[in-house]
């Protein structure tokens, strides 16, 4: 049978008091009076407590309970405490859970989103603990729970920021106000080729920019900053391992105390502008080159101009003297020495038109690709001993003293006598024009190396640093205004430069200045040449005679020399295995850029000429290919490029390209072969 007191205790369970009636030290009695802990509890705002039974029932409910939740003491009482969980964490079995780990491990903590009656949700924190008996038996649980929405919030905020923090594109930083850095993103830590956060804390806000810049920092920037509380403006940061510039927007700006408006740290968000910089330079730089081609068409606009007004004067000119006199001379007045004299003024200006529209019509073939070489050894002495001799009457009348320097030994090129002869005339004429009365003009011929030099020197008026580099520029003149003392249409120093370069050379030109005369000198590949000593070498003179001659000089230096053609066409092909194997070359015709490679592949050739237009592939993507294998496979094969395209830039861009050598079509065959010919001969140089 029961005892008495365990009798009144079953009856008081039964009846639904909460606490044993004699409370142990675990039950709320222990603490002191009921009255004084019921008053306690109640008069806590900040916090819901409230009790429930084993089964979640409520059993007590402060009037912290009633603010945080918004149940009355009066509604909630009996009802189950699992209403303050949300819809989810009741069907997951989260207040069973909670109440499970509270008796078995003593307490059980609780952070969640909690419902208030309104159907609102907020943020709390609480503990569960479980109540006994003297027994230990369980008699329910007490919670005690904060509203933490405020908490959770900002914590949320500060979550959201650094992420935005983490993951930003920009340098974002944190230093104290000594300038220490304490923090930076890892996108800052990579711009900067900083390591870690433990390398950034080993340095100081200076060592991010270049020492140039620390004296703007210290007494600009930052005073401005501290002042203003922000500073913004383009600098550039220094990189800590390749000391590279990096130009960035540096906004610096402090970070204040809340309550005291004090500054506490300095921050920073800057942005990488490298991109945009370069975009810049590159829009200016492009704007520099359009503003520079404007410049250039006007200017080409305006020397067409010139030119047409310089042509229409010169012929005009000569075209005067020689109607005046042919009409004197028709009328019959005149004594026979004026007639003699007029007969020779109208030869005299003949000749000069004469010459001027040969400049022209030379010009016309250079600019259409049609001007052609009869390729020969040529003596370059007999060349310049013509040329003197035929501008030697045009010194003596300025009294203008010509030297001709040569040396004793031969030296002979491969070209055509005539245009080399036209080459030197036309510099010896441009000196003598410019070359005031009484001065020295000096023509010199020696060997350099392999090559050739022509040497022209005089004593005249010179030619300023500006206008030095368009001395061989068509239709330019220093002096092309109609005071100008000078005649001429501005085409006979182009004309040598073409020329020179259709041999295989180049024409240079210097002068230290106005008043301080001029050197142009020409030089040529020397011609590598096997044959009898009594062999007729070629010379301006005998030109007419070479002319009746049929086929062309064959250079030994093409005697078994293997050479790759490349061209889609097969009459092309014909044509150019034909006269390289007249002159003796071992010749293999190929019609596509693959079959090239293949050839190339299988035995590098000594030589090889390509055609520029084919289908599928041309003849630049064929050279680029080439260029691109290892000297040992064929990389460094001299090569020369046939093409219809005969402009200037379409001879650049050979060259640029890879080629050695362009030569337009139609092909002349002397030309061809006297182009490879000098390519024999630099190959030989420079293995």
């Amino acid at each position: 049978m029961k005892g008495k007191a365990e009798q009144q205790e079953s009856e008081r369970q039964q009846d639904g008091e909460p606490f044993p009636a004699q409370p142990t030290h675990s039950s709320l009695a222990a603490v002191g009076s009921d009255e004084l802990l019921g008053f306690m509890v109640e008069s806590i705002q900040d916090y819901a407590i409230f009790a429930i039974d084993p089964h979640g029932r409520v059993m007590s409910w402060n009037s912290g309970a009633e603010r945080i939740f918004g149940y009355s003491q009066a509604e909630i009482m009996g009802e189950s405490g699992d209403v303050i969980f949300t819809p989810e964490d009741r069907a997951a079995g989260e207040p069973e859970k909670e109440r499970a780990t509270a008796q078995q491990e003593g307490r059980a903590l609780d952070e969640r989103w909690h419902l208030r009656k309104d159907g609102s949700r907020f943020w709390a924190s609480g503990i569960n603990s479980p109540l006994r008996d003297e027994a230990g038996n369980l008699r329910g649980f007490v919670k005690v729970a904060r509203d933490n929405t405020e908490r959770k919030i900002a914590e949320t905020e500060h979550q959201k920021l650094v992420a935005v923090v983490e993951h930003s594109p920009d340098l974002i930083g944190f230093a104290s106000l000594e300038g220490q850095p304490l923090y930076m993103n890892e996108a800052g830590l990579k711009l900067l080729g900083l390591d870690s956060v433990e390398h950034l804390q080993s340095t100081q806000i200076t060592d991010y920019f270049f020492p140039e810049e620390h004296a703007r920092i210290e007494n600009e920037i930052l005073p401005e900053m501290f002042q203003a509380g922000r500073w913004s403006g383009e600098i550039s940061f220094r990189h800590f391992k390749t000391g590279q510039a990096i130009p960035v927007i540096w906004d610096v700006f402090t970070i204040r105390d809340r309550e005291t408006g004090e500054p506490i740290n300095l921050a920073t968000v800057s942005r990488d502008i490298s991109s945009r910089k370069q975009a810049e330079a590159e829009r200016e730089s492009s704007l520099i080159r359009e503003q520079e081609a404007r410049r250039e068409a006007e200017a080409a606009n305006r020397a067409k101009d010139e030119f047409l007004a310089t042509l229409s004067h010169e012929l005009r000119t000569p075209l005067n003297a020689i109607l005046g006199w042919s009409r004197l001379l028709a009328s019959g007045h005149l004594s026979a020495t004026e007639a003699e004299a007029a007969l020779k003024t109208i030869d005299r200006n003949a000749q000069a038109q004469a010459q001027l529209i040969e400049d022209i019509l030379d010009v016309s073939r250079i600019v259409s690709g049609k001007l052609r070489l009869e390729s020969r050894p040529v003596d370059l002495a007999s060349v310049i001993e013509a040329a003197v001799d035929t501008a030697r009457p045009a010194a003596e009348a300025k009294q203008i003293r010509l030297r001709r320097v040569v040396e004793a030994s031969a030296i002979t090129v491969l070209g055509d006598a005539n245009r080399l002869q036209q080459v030197v005339w036309n510099l010896l004429s441009n000196a003598i024009k410019f070359t005031p009365q009484g001065g020295q003009v000096q023509v010199q011929l020696e060997r350099e190396d392999a090559q050739a030099q022509i040497i022209v020197t005089d004593t005249g008026q010179g030619i300023s640093a500006e206008f030095l580099p368009h001395v061989f520029d068509r239709f330019r003149q220093a002096n092309s205004t109609s005071t100008r003392t000078h005649g001429g249409l501005g085409l006979g120093l182009a004309i040598v430069r073409h020329l020179v370069e259709l041999h295989g050379g180049r024409a240079l030109v210097d002068s230290p200045g106005l008043g301080k005369g001029s050197t142009f000198t020409v030089k040529l590949p020397l011609a590598v040449i096997n044959q009898p000593a009594n062999a007729p070498v070629d010379g301006p003179e005998r030109r007419s005679n070479k002319r009746e001659k049929p086929g062309f000089f064959c250079p030994p230096a093409l005697a078994d020399l293997q050479v790759l053609i490349v061209d889609d066409e097969a009459d092309s092909r014909d044509l150019l295995v034909s006269v390289l194997a007249q002159c003796g070359a071992k010749v293999q015709a190929v019609s596509s850029v693959a079959e090239a490679m293949q050839a190339v592949e299988q035995s590098p050739p000594d030589m090889i000429v390509s055609d520029i237009g084919m289908p599928n592939e041309d003849g630049y993507s064929f050279i680029s290919k080439l260029r691109a294998l290892p000297p040992e496979r064929g990389g460094r094969t001299p090569a020369v490029a046939l093409t219809a395209y005969a402009r200037v830039e379409d001879r650049m861009r050979v060259l640029g390209a890879g080629f050695q050598m362009h030569v337009p079509k139609p092909v002349e065959p002397a030309e061809l072969v006297a182009v490879l010919a000098s390519l024999a001969a630099w190959r030989g140089k420079n293995p």
